[in-house]
């Protein structure tokens, strides 16, 4: 039998990473992207170049634009994908 997980390879809590990107489609609605789902980071910028590392998968998966929160707080957006 294997012991459990050690700590520093859970998963962090949302109070860990607050920041995360609420990805929509043109009329604003939730956009589901499975392969970028749950998506959380430790700070702002963390968050931003995340996003600016894979706004064209975003796109190609059909987010028009996202907004950026801290936890339920709205920081800003929406912001277009698209030029």
């Amino acid at each position: 039998m294997l012991p459990g997980q050690p700590p520093t390879f859970r998963q962090p809590n949302a109070s860990e990473r607050p920041w995360w990107w609420r990805l929509e489609d043109a009329n604003g609605a939730t956009v589901e992207a499975p392969e970028h789902a749950d998506q959380r980071f430790a700070s702002q910028a963390d968050a931003e170049s995340w996003v600016g590392e894979v706004y064209a998968d975003l796109a190609e998966a059909g987010v028009d634009a996202v907004t950026l929160f801290e936890h339920e707080r709205q920081v800003y957006g929406p912001m277009s994908l698209h030029a």
